[in-house]
């Protein structure tokens, strides 16, 4: 259908009655399911899914609990069917169009209105939208659906082909594919109706489908191209303008009727220009700024339809370039480059129907606070809702999206491959309205699966195998999926897939971007992440456990130890306990204390990221971009997240806040110098002096170097260095370095660097005083003694935790709950880990 340009809409603007025709009802009352062929019947939670339902009716323990994942793998080997009423009145059958809306099926379901067969669904990541107004009657009408194995439906199809695909049954139906169990995650295969269902009375007209594409940004100028679909269901004469909210400007400013005569739907497009217009930034660098733009249709007085958009003027660039290293992969925000600092982000919950507006908006906000302007939805998991992309585009966190395929092979079939391209038109479409998104991508390691994972060994592929799977491959990733993004985000950036070279391979570091797992699935010792640095480290983590008030919440009392059933059930990697302990005895003593080991291993986590983060950050511009793996849980879990199921941060998501500060001061041995960098992620110059203190562990002064500094915009330079023969009368187990940067008098950057590893430090038993200064929060901490790890127990929100204390300090801090003032809190520290000297 031919889009029609219009260089002048009529205004109509008298005075019209703002309402609107149309109407929706929610079908979330009165379902009941049941087994199939058990034909018992109980109270079902719509939106949910049958593992929830299972619980709230008792039928089953809560999945997440002790070893309780188990004992519930039967129910993905079953049918589940689900039902409800509701009523339609006389006057509800004489809307101009009724459509049932389904917001996401899980997976395999048939659906029936009032007997009849209305649709056939397949693909948990669609919508679908059916003109029920024929199947309606007067009264009461039923809704049956039958949700089918997916496992079963996943082994049919699979037993169709001569060979065996990677991925095995789960390839072939379009679910999140975590949900079949991961190196983090449980398998719970579950079914029913995660997202809404609605019926939509329509009449008249409507506005539908509204985006839009920025296709000139400048200084001076922002042009960008606002389309829109007008569905009619009458036939007439409409009128038509767009406001610009914040002006009250209307477009266009000369009138021209629109005739919408014929019933259908009529596809529009402006193009509007925005004279020195205000950019929308990420986060660090700028405001979110938006232009808000209302959309109305009018026949005669009175308003038919009216939509709203905001719109963000930016420009996002993904620069891959051949250079003297190799290959460049970095993104350009507004024309400047800028070092990307995030993290994987994975679904909040296995049963996403539990996953709440305000579990995505926390989220975002705790991305935010740690400096983070970029997050990368992961392949293996769901297309997020909208208030996930809403608020990314409110916080200034820039959206790397994967599309859901992930370490696997998938069919290609027609079937197959019909279904993914509207799964895709649906969500591109969908997403190209929020100015967060910078790139779509293919599949997360496909690529190098197919390379070096040994796939056409282990399935004992012939040549024609291999030959026709790698051909269904290229034509999805290559040809299908960049035709969908170009189509309906034009100015959007597509890569085929994550990374483009496995780590195994030399070449992984010096073009595309890296998925680094030498150190943890190599073992090899964290000082690699030094030397191992790529042009976008898109993926690299180490393990923790979760804290001890989140394991109380899922492991019996009774279990709460290393050994037990229950942890071990909650920790999916199969080396994982032994990796963690391997890493832990590099650098600390192991204890054998539940709560110390739990601490210890946080400690660890956060010393090697940062370890990764920091060389990552120096070695700009040659490489500029770090998403961590991983920062959230969809379950209660030891594993790779920054932040547990609970939300409750382990020790490295705290030290983010320094490690994603756009200045960060960070100090590394070379071979003859410890020397002194600083970081600027800013787009302007810094200023200010920079002090070098080596202090013993009680405050003393033993060595000391100042000086005045500029930091150029965008850099990673050395301004001071020390040598070991200006430190050699010091002993480095009882000190340390301190290093402040004043950049005027309320802007204070610092950082701590020990000499030796944290095992060989003798340190000195903490003299340290933390108590309540009053009865809304404000906690006072002092110590005459460096105090190193600084963890205050007991703690719910707070701005800090795991924090080193310098002798002679002393500030405030803010924390929850709330104590009476003078109150003390229990901590420990390093000092409680180590042999006491």
């Amino acid at each position: 259908m031919k889009r029609i340009h219009f260089t002048y809409l009529f205004a109509c603007l008298t005075f019209f009655i703002a309402f609107s025709q149309n109407k929706e009802l929610i079908l979330d009352k009165n379902w009941t399911f049941s087994q199939k062929g058990k034909n018992i019947w109980r109270k079902a939670q719509v939106p949910g899914c049958v593992h929830t339902d299972l619980m709230a009716n008792k039928i089953i323990p809560d999945p997440f609990l002790g070893d309780n994942e188990k004992d519930l793998q039967w129910i993905e080997k079953e049918d589940w069917e689900y039902k409800t009423n509701f009523k339609i009145t006389k006057s509800d059958l004489q809307n101009d169009k009724i459509e049932m809306f389904f917001g996401g099926l899980d997976t395999y379901a048939k659906v029936f209105l009032n007997n009849q067969e209305i649709l056939v669904a397949d693909n948990m990541f669609r919508s679908w939208t059916i003109d029920v107004k024929p199947y309606l009657k007067e009264g009461v009408n039923s809704l049956y659906i039958l949700f089918e194995s997916a496992v079963n439906k996943g082994k049919q199809l699979s037993a169709q082909l001569t060979y065996t695909l990677p991925g095995e049954e789960k390839v072939f139906t379009r679910k999140a594919q975590y949900q079949y169990g991961w190196d983090w995650g449980p398998r719970f295969v579950t079914c029913g109706i995660y997202k809404n269902i609605k019926l939509r009375f329509l009449n008249v007209a409507e506005i539908k489908d509204i985006h839009y594409t920025v296709t000139k940004v400048t200084d001076s100028l922002a042009t960008f191209t606002l389309k829109f679909d007008i569905h009619t269901y009458r036939d007439g004469y409409y009128d038509m303008f767009i406001k610009d909210v914040s002006s009250g400007e209307v477009f266009p400013k000369e009138g021209q009727r629109v005739s919408l005569y014929n019933k259908g739907v009529r596809p529009f497009a402006i193009t509007l220009k925005i004279p020195r217009p205000k950019l929308w930034w990420c986060n660090g660098l700028g405001e979110q700024n938006f232009y808000d733009y209302t959309i109305t249709l009018i026949k005669k007085s009175g308003s038919i339809d009216s939509k709203t958009v905001s719109v963000g003027i930016r420009s996002v660039e993904l620069v891959q370039e051949e250079d003297a290293a190799g290959k460049s992969f970095y993104f350009k925000l507004n024309g400047k480059p800028v070092f990307m600092k995030g993290a994987n982000y994975i679904p909040p919950d296995n049963f996403l129907s539990r996953v709440s507006a305000n579990d995505y908006r926390t989220d975002v906000m705790l991305a935010k606070n740690a400096g983070m302007n970029m997050l990368r939805v992961w392949g293996g998991g769901t297309y997020a809702d909208e208030e996930f992309y809403k608020a990314c585009d409110k916080s200034g966190i820039l959206v790397w999206q994967d599309f859901m395929f992930a370490c696997a092979m998938y069919p290609g079939d027609s079937a197959f491959i019909e279904n993914v391209k509207k799964e895709a038109d649906e969500q591109v479409h969908r997403l190209a309205l929020h100015p967060c998104l910078a790139l779509w991508c293919g599949n997360n390691e496909i690529d190098e699966g197919w390379e070096n994972w040994g796939w056409q060994k282990q399935f004992n592929y012939s040549a024609s195998d291999s030959a026709k799977i790698w051909s269904d491959y290229t034509k999805l990733f290559h040809q299908i999926l960049p035709a969908i993004v170009k189509e309906h985000a034009p100015k959007t950036n597509y890569v085929t897939t994550s990374p483009q070279i496995g780590w195994g391979h030399k070449e992984s570091l010096s073009q595309g971007d890296s998925h680094y797992w030498g150190v943890w699935w190599g073992n090899e010792p964290f000082e690699t992440y030094e030397k191992k640095v790529g042009r976008f480290m898109s993926e690299y983590g180490f393990q923790s456990l979760p804290d001890l008030n989140s394991f109380k919440m899922f492991v019996s009392a009774n279990q709460l130890n290393l050994n037990s059933d229950e942890i071990k059930s909650h920790q999916k990697h199969p080396t994982g306990f032994k990796t963690i302990e391997t890493y832990m005895e590099r650098d600390f003593i192991v204890p054998k204390d539940l709560e110390k080991y739990i601490y210890v291993s946080q400690l660890t986590q956060a010393r090697g990221m940062q370890i990764a983060i920091e060389a990552h950050r120096r070695a700009r511009p040659n490489c500029m971009g770090t998403l961590f793996w991983q920062m959230n849980d969809c379950w209660p879990v030891t594993s790779w997240s920054a932040i547990d199921y609970y939300k409750r941060p382990k020790a490295f998501y705290y030290d983010l806040k320094r490690l994603y500060n756009n200045v960060l001061i960070s100090i590394i041995k070379s071979d003859i110098y410890y020397e002194c960098h600083i970081l600027n992620d800013n787009l302007n110059e810094v200023k200010g002096k920079i002090e070098l203190t080596v202090k013993d562990f009680f405050g003393k002064t033993l060595y000391e170097k100042k000086s005045e500094v500029t930091v150029k915009p965008n850099s990673s330079l050395i301004y001071l260095r020390l040598t070991d023969d200006e430190l050699k009368s010091i002993n480095k187990n009882e000190c340390y370095i301190s290093c402040v940067l004043r950049i005027d008098s309320n802007t204070v950057k610092k950082t701590l660097y020990y000499f030796v590893p944290p095992k060989d430090l003798k340190l000195p038993k903490p003299n340290l005083d933390i108590q309540f200064a009053d009865d809304f929060g404000n906690v006072k901490i002092k110590s005459s003694t460096l105090v190193k790890n600084l963890y205050i127990k007991g703690l719910g929100f707070t701005e800090n935790n795991y924090f080193d204390v310098e002798p002679g300090e002393e500030f405030n801090m803010t924390v929850m709950p709330f104590g009476k003032t003078g109150q003390k809190l229990t901590f420990i520290s390093l000092y409680d880990i180590l042999p006491q000297q």
